[in-house]
């Protein structure tokens, strides 16, 4: 049986994947796959993820070219959602930073604190910060 009869995709044909660096040991983003995207991302080793706000299936790294080379695919054990291992090339935040999760919560006053270096300029990169 295909490995996707055995997932539990969501009501909108959507299962969420963790996407985590093998070099740097960090979760980088937490994205939606489709059926197309998940059946993309195993053909050409590259991660592809559904985008909500375009309502279409891309490349990650497409317009930047900050691609993510996948290392190896896992399943929950409720096949309810994917952990996927990639080798990342530049950064994976759209706000310049390797990992989304540049952010922290200060405990002290709950504030958000940059605790990253940012690794590209966003405006250079997509023309407007993101």
């Amino acid at each position: 049986m295909p490995v996707q009869e055995l997932l539990k995709f969501d009501e909108n044909g959507l299962i969420p994947a963790v996407v985590f660096d093998v070099d740097r040991r960090l979760p980088l983003v937490l994205c939606y796959m489709n059926r197309e995207a998940l059946q993309k991302t195993l053909e050409t080793g590259l991660v592809h993820v559904f985008r909500r706000s375009k309502n279409r299936v891309m490349l990650k790294g497409e317009t930047s070219n900050h691609t993510q080379e996948v290392r190896e695919v896992f399943v929950d054990c409720e096949g309810n959602s994917l952990l996927v291992k990639v080798r990342q090339n530049v950064a994976c935040c759209h706000a310049g930073y390797f990992t989304c999760y540049y952010r922290r919560i200060d405990p002290d006053s709950g504030a958000l604190v940059v605790a990253e270096e940012r690794i590209f300029d966003p405006k250079a990169v997509y023309g407007s910060e993101k």
